[in-house]
């Protein structure tokens, strides 16, 4: 197979291990009896978008890193349980083991209109009361977490105990980390960064170097594997077209290559780095190493996952998921591994009806803020000083009122735009805040929720909306395609709720479970495996065994 340019500069550069695509994760080692001792390493990973879907459909097609991990504990139909299914709502549940309702982080951004800066919206990882700090362009701390993660926990029980985190976004970092990480990076500009008030390692200085090493070369297109030739086809999206696409690196494209499946190789490559430096599962104290994959999102994002794009991607996720597993053994660390997703994903509506999907449809302009701002505005007479009516819509399904309205002005403007929102037939379900603050969250099998109790799992009084509209299902955010972004998720549907979580640790049985779980179950299920015990209450989810036969993991 021919070597990717990108791999092969970064190899020669600075002696990295070899590319992805040249070699093949070691070979799982035999399935014995259960491990009676704690790992000394948890490898968490979290492929973003990864839906439950796309991981059946190309399940028999991973032959490398995946392919190590369905030989662990296996649960197809796991669930990201609440409605806002969006990136940090989604990876705040993966190691805190509750829900968005408790985390906090209710969407990628929320607006706050009584804030004193021209920006009104937040980021879910910013510091907005840094001068310097915008949603944009944010400050990042972890500061809007409101739990703990399980590195934080297990740094609480022993100091000694390494909490590390990187990934392509720093919301992911962030989410999974928690707040006393001893390593977090994310990519910022041309490489990877940190928080403001530490330095970066010499690791990530040899990384940044080899990115742009890899960059400055230019690639030609990804490998296509042979099985992809049922998805490579060209779908019109009115002015450009989707489907066909290989990622081919232009020298110097910076912005190329970070939106492309190598983004997932130079993640691997940076933990990688950190398990020497820091360096990782070497001692008798537990260790904690989360890295979240975000190519996966941004194809899907630009491409949909019904095309070739999406194909060349599972190859490399395959790949670059068994190097990291392979460095693993071949540093000799006990380690155990989880695999999640933050969410899944819509493909592009235009591709839909293709599929047999009639009713795929993109939003309509009517239900965006400036259309709700306007419409709500003239039915009621109200209007406002300075800024919209209304703030948010369209995607996670939030809606704010403008701070400078009173009391009986917001009671006017909330029952005018329920009455709107309900009266479209794209809405499935509108709620408002003081609704959801009287719901409970069950605690029963996730895909039996009803619309507003996932709704009510991601719903945080103070910085959730006012008025929460969700979409009818196969209704896709944004009301137009563009190039670099087709489809999205944020909805309460299946397709963008059901995720895979699998379990792999060496010796362990398999095992198969299709019964539904939820991400919120993998906290307290590594917390099992690293004899880690804390209060009633400390998570909405259960410990899971994934430990086939007489031996129970959760009673260690």
């Amino acid at each position: 197979m021919r070597l990717p340019l990108s791999s092969l500069v970064v190899a020669l550069a600075l002696g990295a291990s070899a590319p992805v695509f040249a070699q093949e994760a070691a070979p799982a080692p035999a399935a014995q009896a259960a491990p009676q001792t704690p790992p000394r390493l948890i490898v968490a990973i979290s492929v973003d978008q990864f839906s439950a879907d796309l991981f059946q459909q190309y399940r028999e097609r991973y032959s490398q890193g995946l392919n190590r991990l369905l030989q662990g504990a296996v649960f197809p139909s796991g669930f990201q349980s609440h409605a806002a299914t969006e990136t940090c709502p989604g990876h705040s549940t993966l190691l805190t083991g509750v829900h968005p309702n408790r985390t906090g982080i209710v969407a990628n951004d929320w607006y706050v209109p009584g804030i004193a800066r021209a920006d009104k919206k937040v980021y879910c990882s910013e510091d907005e009361t840094d001068p310097k700090s915008s949603s944009e362009d944010s400050v990042i701390k972890p500061d809007h977490l409101m739990v703990p993660t399980l590195g934080d926990l297990l740094k609480a029980k022993n100091p000694r105990s390494l909490n590390a985190a990187v990934s392509f976004k720093d919301r992911a970092v962030v989410m999974m980390g928690g707040h006393t990480t001893d390593a977090a990076y994310w990519i910022k500009g041309k490489g990877f960064v940190t928080y403001e008030d530490r330095k970066v390692s010499p690791a990530v200085v040899a990384e940044n170097q080899a990115i742009a090493a890899a960059v400055n070369a230019g690639a030609p297109e990804l490998p296509v594997p042979g099985w992809c030739g049922g998805v490579d086809h060209a779908i019109q999206m009115g002015g450009f077209t989707i489907g066909t696409y290989r990622f081919p690196l232009k020298a110097g494209d910076f912005k190329g290559f970070f939106n492309s499946p190598r983004t997932d190789e130079m993640t691997t490559d940076m933990a990688i780095r950190l398990l020497d430096e820091m360096p990782l599962g070497k001692d008798d104290v537990p260790d904690v190493l989360s890295v979240s994959y975000s190519a996966t999102d941004k194809v899907g994002h630009a491409y949909g996952n019904e095309g070739v794009e999406m194909c060349i991607q599972m190859n490399v996720l395959d790949q670059t998921i068994g190097k990291l597993l392979g460095a693993l053994d071949a540093r000799g660390i006990d380690y155990a591994v989880v695999l999640s997703a933050d969410h899944g994903g819509a493909d592009a509506p235009e591709r839909m009806k293709l599929q047999g999907v009639p009713e795929a449809s993109r939003l309509d302009p009517s239900l965006t803020d400036d259309a709700l701002s306007a419409s709500v505005g003239k039915a009621t007479g109200i209007t406002v000083k300075e800024g919209p009516l209304l703030y948010g819509a369209g995607a996670s399904g939030d809606i704010w009122l403008n701070a400078g309205l009173t009391a009986k002005q917001r009671q006017k403007v909330i029952a005018e735009l329920v009455s709107q929102l309900k009266a479209n037939p794209q809405i499935s379900g509108v709620y408002t805040a003081e609704e959801l603050k009287k719901v409970k969250v069950p605690a029963g099998h996730p895909q039996d929720w009803t619309e507003i109790e996932r709704v009510a799992a991601s719903f945080y009084p103070g910085r959730s909306g006012e008025v929460l509209m969700m979409t009818k299902r196969a209704v896709v955010p944004g009301t137009k395609p563009v190039p670099g972004y087709t489809a999205t998720h944020g909805s309460p549907w299946d397709y963008d709720r059901r995720v895979p979580m699998l379990f792999w640790r060496g010796g362990m049985p398999s095992m198969e479970q299709a019964q539904p779980v939820e991400t919120v179950d993998i906290a307290p299920t590594l917390a099992a495996l690293v004899g880690l015990s804390e209060p009633a209450g400390t998570w909405d989810g259960r410990c899971l065994d994934i430990y086939a036969g007489e031996a129970d993991s959760c009673s260690r």
